[in-house]
């Protein structure tokens, strides 16, 4: 049987449909819910109300909006501090990007990799995907793997299963925005942390939405973190 695993959900500005979809995360094997409200405007907070009301659901708050990478950790942090038996943490976007059929793909997974990170990678042939986003995705798997002599689909996905005991560390790790999420990786590979990808559905973009907030798709910019964290002296 699978144990038991949280779902943490970084938020800003979220729309209604966020109640639905926990309501449905709630209906897989996923024991508890982390929403972590970063510093979303006034008019969303009834959002929140209700979410606060559902069972095995807790809302972390931050007073102003720090950034995906700084929920993350909020979130790494509370789950360390319950000291509950979880197996691990999914993290998933708070803008409908991730299938409930997805994230079930990830859980069923984690029965064969239950340590380490699994990436839900997604497929950036789909109707949603732009020119912009298949190559800027296409050049930051390339350099990524020029620099780190590993080859990875998709280094920005946001769908990613992370063991219990990876937490400590990857609250360490650099970044309070978009930047968290590749500087998460490189962290795992001089780590010799286990990276796993499992393909899920198609890109989605949501119209009229913040999903830079969840998934960046500049690739300069995460060329650029990537080569900074490439020149950064090693600790000993």
């Amino acid at each position: 049987m699978m144990k038991n695993i949280a779902a943490i959900i970084p938020a800003y500005n979220p729309q209604q449909s966020l109640i639905t979809y926990v309501h449905q995360l709630l209906a897989t094997n996923i024991s508890q819910i982390i929403i972590v409200n970063d510093g979303s405007d006034q008019k969303y907070a009834s959002v929140f109300e209700e979410l606060k009301n559902i069972d095995c659901c807790r809302v972390l708050e931050h007073d102003h909006n720090i950034g995906k990478g700084g929920a993350l950790k909020t979130a790494f942090a509370y789950v360390r501090s319950q000291r509950s038996m979880l197996q691990g943490v999914i993290t998933v976007g708070a803008h409908g990007q991730h299938t409930i059929q997805d994230v079930k793909l990830v859980l069923t997974m984690t029965k064969v990799f239950s340590e380490g990170i699994v990436l839900g990678v997604r497929n950036f042939h789909s109707s949603d995907s732009t020119f912009l986003s298949y190559w800027g995705n296409r050049t930051t798997s390339l350099f990524f793997e020029i620099l780190y002599h590993r080859k990875l689909v998709d280094t920005q996905t946001g769908l990613r299963f992370i063991s219990i005991k990876e937490l400590p560390w990857l609250m360490k790790v650099k970044g309070e925005r978009y930047d968290y999420d590749t500087n998460m990786l490189v962290a795992a590979l001089k780590r010799k942390c286990p990276i796993f990808e499992v393909e899920i559905g198609q890109l989605r973009i949501k119209k009229n939405t913040v999903i830079q907030y969840d998934e960046i798709t500049n690739a300069g910019a995460i060329i650029a973190t990537m080569l900074m964290n490439y020149l950064k002296p090693r600790k000993k």
